[in-house]
């Protein structure tokens, strides 16, 4: 794969990211994480939900009056459960983030830490070269920092590609933004009076007392 196409697919799947948001990442990864490994403690979250949901559902169903001794077990065995769901999702949490820092580590070096590590391994080498004097003497820049004269540089293809995306995401926010302002804007047709006919023309008064 050639350095120009790497360096686009790199940029173009930072800014993916962003756009999807790490937290959204992180919480799909994090639950195909937990089927994989089947952690005991999601089994155990799981399991414990369902007693609870069935404790309650028998407590609304029994009087406080006329079985308080099983209305008073119930209650006891919600809250418990409630007590124990609480500690476990504590549980779940502490682990969660200890997975998160090393996610966002991961998908750090995936991303950002790659574009800088491909930007200094070919620091000094061209991704393309423009034709002569199509910049004039402000060409030099876009060689910047290492690169051959009359070339573009990693750095400066780097910079152009997060600029062509942004734009567009820009532009594809546009049209999606018009297209629905568009559709907002026409009109409901309005109800058309039925025309008369000579089939539901009222009759006149003189005409039915004749008939």
């Amino acid at each position: 794969m050639s350095i120009l196409l790497t360096i686009f697919l790199l940029v173009f799947i930072g800014q993916l990211v962003t756009w999807v948001g790490k937290t959204v990442l992180l919480d799909a990864v994090y639950g195909v994480y937990l089927r994989i490994t089947r952690s005991p403690l999601a089994a155990q979250q799981r399991k414990l939900k369902s007693e609870i949901l069935q404790n309650k559902s028998d407590l609304l169903k029994t009087s406080a009056q006329d079985q308080f001794a099983k209305w008073a077990k119930l209650r006891r065995s919600v809250d418990k459960g409630l007590a124990e769901l609480e500690k476990l999702n504590s549980q779940i949490s502490s682990a969660k983030s200890g997975f998160a820092m090393k996610f966002n580590t991961l998908l750090w070096i995936l991303t950002t830490g790659l574009q800088f590590v491909v930007g200094w391994w070919y620091r000094k080498q061209a991704v393309f070269y423009l034709p002569e004097g199509w910049f004039g003497p402000l060409g030099w820049w876009l060689s910047l920092p290492f690169a051959p004269a009359g070339s573009v540089s990693v750095g400066v293809w780097q910079m152009a590609c997060k600029r062509i995306i942004l734009v567009g995401e820009r532009v594809v926010k546009d049209l999606l933004g018009s297209s629905s302002a568009l559709t907002e804007s026409i009109p409901e047709k309005p109800d058309v009076p039925m025309a008369s006919t000579p089939f539901n023309t009222p009759k006149k008064d003189s005409e039915k007392k004749n008939s």
